[in-house]
């Protein structure tokens, strides 16, 4: 009896560690999208649209900040301009 239980809690425990696993690869799938769309900048490039913190900062909080992955070589050509 111990045995099944303790088998029924190894399934639900790798259940939800599959789930998690399953989510964290779709958010690193779409960060690598975002990535590509951008046209794969550097860190320098990072730096010179969104300024320091431009390298460290998600998709989101670029967006944010005015420049999204779409929009990223654009406002790199207006910076490198000025």
């Amino acid at each position: 009896m111990k045995t099944k239980k303790r088998n029924a809690a190894k399934k639900i425990k790798s259940t939800a560690k599959s789930k998690q696993a399953q989510v964290r690869s779709k958010a690193i799938a779409e960060g690598t999208r975002l990535f590509a769309l951008a046209g794969r900048p550097t860190k320098a490039q990072f730096v010179k649209v969104y300024g320091a913190k431009g390298p460290t900062m998600t998709w989101a909080e670029r967006a944010k900040a005015g420049v999204d992955a779409k929009h990223f070589q654009s406002a790199l050509a207006d910076k490198t301009k000025a």
